[in-house]
């Protein structure tokens, strides 16, 4: 049976006062006397009314220990001779010594009332009780286990256990670290992960003396940075035992220089001073750590080894789940930027920036996505959407909906009839699945903008003189509603205007609701217009930081998704349409028409370039079209050759044959332009090349 024990004495005031008035207030906060045995005379009190101090203990018949006091009684449990007498509790462990601190009755100041050692100032005393190991315990594993990271963990552990139960502990980490259940391959590998020792000066706020500077010792050039462990090896036996250890123990001795190399005999101490722990994890051992004392301290213990187990155990198991958390953020990461844009594309006519936050650093993927995809005839579309939710769950729908999006976006429907593609495939997805999203195409030619809205918040247009204007677009049902019908709005989208598209993330939040967060992000947008004058629209990317910079510290609920376009529009001057009838002699007027176009815009070098494409170009397409041929050249800070027809085959490059009379023309386009390709449109397709200026 344990000796140790707790009583509950009753607390001073729920006893009445002898001699005292019951109904006087002061007399509940007298202290009450213990009863006391027959036959004991009460305690004189001295001159302040505080009892003398108790007598000397009695000795037995061999005059050695005191009465009362046995062999298995807990230190700092013996009964006093008065019971009124109040002595001062024990020092929690690693907490230092007060300057001056009184020392209890019969005790040398600074002395340790177990061992008999003196504990110089400042320096932590050792863990008298399981009471100060159960606490400490306690206190360490919640300092271990509020860490989210790897890192955080490992300091944790050496924070909590450095000065008060070791004077220092080196931690081995294996490398790598296996994730999950997934088996390590190759051998076993430990590396020094991190080091922690008593350091030379400890913080004096709160009463706290700095400690006397420690002399240099061995501890100092303990552990070597790699080790590998070989099978069957005494390292590898003690990882395996999983139990700590004393290194004073054979198999202990036998492991530390593979562990910490050739000098461990000179650099740990002797006797139980250090302790070699191993760490496991859910499937297997992932590392060690050594605890240190120096030999001025008092030596391990037999229960100082149920301590580092604990610290071991709870160590490692967060090692692991830090390691889990941590794979599962890169996916987290990785698989958001695999799901935006990495880079918006260059288009004719217009000047795109992006930005992406997430909800919080916790949850660094979420269902917010954006995109800007190039259309035939120079157009461009214009896309944000926001799926419900921040999770992993949430990012795949968002995948999912963007590649439907460009898909339908590659058949160059119109926006209302790509929304309802979308709600179609989100119902195929689940029930539950729901988004909103926008949906505009620009085109640069006509200076127009389509925009198709399925319950997401309506865009602002910020004009080149600064006025912001909510643009009015039908609302619509969010996608997966299903059997709603989405309409589409034309509007005008002049040069130098720019068009903002956003999730609600922005505007909403528990602090104010959508259409309050709409008229403020009006209002930031027309007094960031002001400082750049009504002839100048502001840069892009600092307007959209200084949307951002809207938010507010409680203003991060949601993700974040912003798009803004800037309309540079092509001027009609710079623009020249044709239609050709599908005859032999189309690629002839073809030619003459391109050379006279060239020759108005001063870019008589590309003429031979260009004549040589575009016959290329017409004559395989008037060969299969039975509609006139489109011909479009548009200049730019490139030109672009545009040729449609109602064929919806696309042409491909093929390799010609020596015999082949055709088959060669795709080949000069790709060897001279310096882009081309071909988009399906719903009507056939157009084939497209690009020439800068001064290549011919």
């Amino acid at each position: 049976m344990d000796s140790t024990r707790v009583t509950e004495h009753p607390i001073s005031f729920e006893r009445p006062q002898p001699g005292v008035d019951p109904t006087d207030p002061r007399g509940a906060l007298a202290h009450t006397p213990a009863p006391r045995s027959p036959g004991l005379p009460a305690p004189a009190l001295g001159p302040a009314g505080d009892p003398p101090p108790p007598p000397p203990p009695q000795t037995g018949a061999a005059g050695g220990e005191p009465v009362g006091v046995s062999e298995h009684t807990q230190p700092g449990t013996e009964q006093p001779a008065d019971p009124d007498t109040h002595r001062p509790r024990p020092a929690m462990e690693g907490v230092p010594v007060r300057s001056g601190a009184p020392a209890e009755p019969g005790q040398p100041a600074g002395q340790e009332r177990r061992t008999g050692q003196v504990v110089p100032p400042g320096r932590p005393t050792p863990m008298r009780r399981d009471g100060d190991r159960l606490r400490f315990v306690g206190a360490a594993t919640r300092r271990i286990a509020r860490g989210m990271d790897l890192d955080e963990i490992v300091m944790g552990l050496c924070r909590a256990t450095v000065p008060t139960f070791a004077d220092a502990i080196l931690v081995y980490l294996r490398e790598p670290l296996p994730v999950g259940d997934e088996r390590p391959t190759g051998p076993l590998v430990l590396r020094l992960r991190r080091t922690d020792r008593i350091p030379a000066e400890r913080d004096t706020e709160g009463g706290f003396v700095p400690p006397v500077q420690p002399e240099p010792t061995d501890l100092d050039g303990v552990g070597a940075e790699l080790c590998e462990v070989r099978p069957g090896s005494a390292l590898a036996e003690v990882l395996r035992g999983v139990r700590p250890v004393f290194t004073d123990s054979p198999a202990a001795r036998a492991a530390l220089p593979e562990l910490l190399g050739d000098t461990a005999d000179f650099t740990i101490p002797p006797g139980q001073r250090a302790i070699l722990a191993p760490l496991r994890g859910r499937r297997r051992v992932i590392g060690a750590a050594l605890f240190l004392r120096r030999p001025e301290r008092i030596a391990f213990e037999a229960d100082d080894l149920l301590v580092a187990a604990q610290l071991a155990t709870h160590s490692a198991l967060g090692i692991d789940k830090a390691v889990l958390y941590g794979r599962e953020a890169y996916i987290a990461d990785e698989l958001q930027r695999t799901m935006l844009p990495e880079n918006l594309p260059r288009c004719t006519g217009v000047r795109l920036a992006s930005r992406y936050l997430p909800a919080a650093e916790t949850a660094r993927v979420g269902g917010d996505w954006y995109d800007a995809i190039p259309l035939p005839g120079s157009r461009v579309a214009l896309v944000v959407g926001d799926v419900m939710g921040h999770s992993m769950t949430s990012a795949a729908i968002m995948g999912q909906l963007r590649t439907t999006a460009q898909t339908l976006a590659g058949l160059d429907l119109p926006p209302q009839e790509v929304l309802h593609h979308l709600d179609e495939q989100a119902q195929r997805l689940g029930t539950d699945r729901m988004a909103t999203c926008l949906y505009a195409v620009y085109d640069p030619v006509s200076h127009r903008i389509t925009i198709a809205n399925a319950g997401h918040p309506p865009p602002v247009l910020l004009h080149l003189g600064g006025r912001a204007e909510v643009l009015r677009v039908p609302p619509g049902a969010p996608i997966g509603v299903g059997g709603v019908d989405f309409e589409a709005v034309e509007l005008d989208a002049p040069a130098g205007a720019t068009l903002l598209l956003y999730t609600d993330g922005l505007v909403e939040s528990r602090l104010r609701d959508v259409w309050t967060g709409i008229e403020q992000l009006r209002e930031k947008l027309a007094a960031t217009a002001q400082l750049t004058g009504a002839d100048h629209p502001p840069p892009l990317e600092a307007l959209c930081d200084e949307v951002l910079d809207m938010l507010g510290p409680g203003d991060r609920d949601d993700d974040i998704a912003l798009l803004a376009a800037r309309f540079d529009g092509i001027a009609p001057s710079d623009v020249a349409y044709w239609y050709l009838e599908p005859e032999d002699a189309a690629p002839g007027r073809a030619r003459r028409l391109a050379r006279h176009a060239l020759a108005r815009w001063g870019l008589e070098e590309l003429t031979d370039s260009v004549e040589l494409l575009v016959s290329e170009v017409v004559t395989n397409a008037v060969r299969y079209a039975s509609r006139p041929v489109t011909l479009r050249l548009l200049r730019t800070d490139v030109l672009r050759c545009e040729v449609g027809d109602d064929v919806p085959q696309l042409p491909r490059l093929r390799q010609a044959r020596a015999t082949d009379e055709g088959g060669r023309g795709l080949y000069l386009v790709n060897r001279l332009a310096r882009r081309w390709g071909a988009t399906r449109l719903s009507t056939g397709k157009v084939v497209w090349f690009e020439l800068n200026p001064g290549q011919g």
